[in-house]
């Protein structure tokens, strides 16, 4: 699953590349300027550029300056599928969303008077305008020493790929084959191709506060899976609710979790026992650092490797454990997972 951010200067085709990933690639779209506006409308404005400029940097300086980028993200992570933000407009959205994972960064340029043609074709809310205005616009939102305001220039500067659409949508589209390939069409690690098992595991997860998945592999082979579950034969969290606890951690926080599933860890080790498995010198594969109990089964049981694809924001009393015992932890990606309430 990948996703992939858009940014580029006035009508030089971000939606052009939308539609073609949407349509024929399956992509799922979300958008800055829908997000915008619909503040827009709520706030009672008009709906045009300076009305989209205003409300976007307010936006950004009332929350922090990767705010809409940061919520649609998590709109499209809620997706499961491969997806496309447009309209990546400041530096700090780009470092923020360079911090997910499979994340790309598109940009696409074009000749001045051509775009402007583009726009006027478009004939949208906030495309109405002349030449002059057209190019006053673009330039006000080129730079900006503001974090909170559109800088174009160095988000287009930083992009993985640059797009130059002065042609026909046919050149375009071979364009973005041509890095389609290359991105999603890649041969994955073995970390990665058994942390991709761990997420497909998760998709049968019965807990929606926390589904997650799990692999124990050895020497490239697949040993167990295992995913967020009720015990056999007792009823799941998506059919009659949670059943919560709370617990009190080392730094004298308090969570609320549930305790109606068997976390995913658990789930493989005890499938490895049924069925007379040795795990002693496997690998682990997870969502996430695992709980302080599941930590525990995994340091019985021999396993000598863990992967995570992310923190834990309770974790660190695990991975202390995981130190003292002397196995190896390691995580794809330096950042914190976090449920809600937990």
């Amino acid at each position: 699953m990948i996703t992939i951010g858009i940014t580029g200067t006035l009508g030089a085709g971000k939606g052009t590349i939308v539609d073609y990933l949407v349509k024929e690639k399956g992509f799922v779209h979300f958008s800055v300027r829908d997000f915008i506006t619909k503040e827009i409308e709520r706030r009672g404005m008009p709906v045009n550029r300076d009305s989209m400029t205003i409300v976007g940097n307010d936006l950004r300086k009332q929350h922090s300056p990767s705010y809409i980028t940061d919520e649609l993200y998590k709109q499209a992570q809620e997706t499961g599928k491969n997806c496309i933000i447009e309209s990546v407009r400041t530096p700090l959205e780009v470092s923020e969303l360079r911090k997910h994972s499979n994340f790309y960064l598109f940009a696409i340029d074009a000749d001045a008077k051509v775009r402007y043609e583009r726009i006027v074709v478009r004939g949208s809310s906030t495309d109405n305008v002349s030449f002059e205005t057209f190019i006053a616009n673009e330039q006000r939102e080129m730079t900006s020493d503001d974090p909170n305001k559109q800088n174009l220039k160095a988000c287009i500067e930083q992009a993985d790929y640059l797009f130059s659409n002065d042609g026909d949508f046919e050149d375009l589209h071979k364009k973005i084959e041509e890095v389609l390939d290359k991105i999603m069409y890649k041969r994955p690690s073995w970390d990665e191709y058994f942390m991709e098992l761990a997420n497909t595991a998760s998709k049968r997860a019965t807990c929606d506060r926390g589904r997650s998945g799990c692999v124990i592999v050895k020497n490239r082979h697949v040993l167990v899976t295992g995913y967020v579950g009720s015990p056999a034969g007792l009823p799941h969290c998506d059919e009659v609710g949670h059943l919560f606890s709370k617990t009190i951690h080392s730094d004298g926080s308090i969570s609320n979790h549930c305790i109606r599933t068997v976390h995913a860890e658990q789930n493989a080790i005890c499938q490895a026992a049924r069925r007379g498995i040795a795990l002693e010198g496997a690998t682990l594969y997870c969502r996430m650092t695992p709980c302080r109990t599941c930590a525990m089964l995994i340091i019985n049981c021999g396993i000598k490797r863990v992967v995570c694809e992310r923190k834990y924001h309770k974790g660190a009393e695990s991975e202390e454990m995981f130190r003292q015992a002397g196995i190896e932890l390691e995580f794809f990606y330096d950042e914190v997972q976090k449920y809600e309430n937990q």
